[in-house]
């Protein structure tokens, strides 16, 4: 459990509940991060090696924006009115 930086001493003392919580999170911190710093252009070409990171980064999309919504985060629509001012 190094990436919780926790010892087997206090994984042990802690409640199932609380762990499976940590658990739970880091589980959503990694999926929520592991795309960083990429766009699509870069997943289209980590995809010819390997189809399957298209579907993952296409669920990472998903997964950002439902936290974007939740978190009420503005999103602007790029429109042609919207240029021309």
């Amino acid at each position: 459990m190094k990436e919780l930086h926790m010892d087997w001493r206090e994984i042990k003392s802690l409640p199932r509940k609380e762990l499976e919580g940590l658990l739970f999170g880091l589980s959503q911190y990694s999926k929520m991060h592991q795309f960083d710093g990429y766009d699509e252009k870069d997943v289209s070409e980590m995809a010819k090696e390997k189809p399957a990171i298209r579907s993952d980064y296409y669920r990472y999309m998903e997964l950002k924006r439902s936290y974007e919504e939740r978190m009420g985060a503005e999103r602007h629509a790029k429109s042609l009115k919207g240029i021309i001012k």
